[in-house]
């Protein structure tokens, strides 16, 4: 069954109960919504999903690198995500898939490789997947990308992420504000939750012409996304945007939408 939350929200506690029931077997969410920045409550909803008997598969695309991920400490059973995004690892970077310990010896990955087989050079006539997390490997990985994963991985690590996620809050709570002052008078509505502990690392303006406005905005060298049908999307990676970044970006969209 599908999910409608409130969209300048995200999957909260009251919108899983009304859909979970004795046939449920997986649900997946995101823990920070992908169009409001909204930031789920990942131990509160594992254990609802858990209670009603079923499994949970955690999207950590908008949040690994930019808040506190604790998949261990709720139990979480499975997750993925990408590494281009607060990871660091650019275009094209690997994703990467997390199985709790008590389920990997069950778990089969649906494209086998060489890579995850128990032993990777006995190239038997037979597939035998390795006893650990490395069964869910699959081929040769895209080596650059792996290199590139490495290094903005060590950055996050370096940095920290109780750091990483305090710089996150300190962006978003600015950009919000200029939101406020500068582009709600011009149409604009916030569509990402005000409080700093209910959102991850980017902020959502609504607009009626956010199309166009974001084509503007590219062409002065900001770079937002547009999200349909109204929706433009302000990425702020703590480790590499700066305040007065944001604030600039925030200016020239100010000049567009008030011109």
């Amino acid at each position: 069954r599908w999910i409608s939350p409130d969209p300048d929200g995200g999957v909260t506690a009251d919108d899983l109960e009304g859909v979970l029931g004795a046939d449920t077997a997986v649900v997946a969410l995101s823990q920070v919504d992908y169009r409001s920045g909204h930031l789920a409550d990942l131990a509160g909803l594992t254990a609802l999903t858990h209670d009603a008997g079923a499994l949970v598969v955690w999207d950590l695309s908008h949040s690994a690198g930019v808040v506190p991920v604790e998949l261990d400490a709720a139990q979480a059973d499975f997750a993925v995500g990408c590494t281009y995004k607060y990871l660091n690892a650019g275009p094209g970077a690997p994703a990467f898939l997390y199985v709790a310990r008590r389920h990997q010896a069950q778990a089969a990955q649906p494209i086998p490789g060489w890579f995850g087989a128990r032993d990777v050079f006995a190239m038997g006539p037979k597939y035998e997947p390795a006893d650990s997390i490395r069964r869910m490997l699959s081929g040769t990985p895209h080596v650059s990308g792996i290199v590139a994963i490495d290094e903005g991985v060590r950055l996050v690590a370096e940095a920290g992420i109780e750091a990483i996620h305090a710089k996150a809050t300190g962006l978003t709570e600015m950009v919000v504000d200029l939101i406020d002052a500068w582009l709600v008078p011009h149409r604009a509505t916030l569509a990402t939750p005000r409080d700093p502990a209910k959102r991850g690392g980017h902020v959502t303006v609504r607009h009626p012409e956010a199309s166009a406005v974001t084509e503007k905005m590219v062409a002065v060298g900001v770079i937002p996304d547009f999200r349909n049908p109204d929706l433009i999307r302000l990425g702020l990676s703590p480790l590499t945007t700066t305040y007065a970044e944001a604030w600039t970006a925030l200016d020239v969209m100010h000049g567009i939408i008030a011109a």
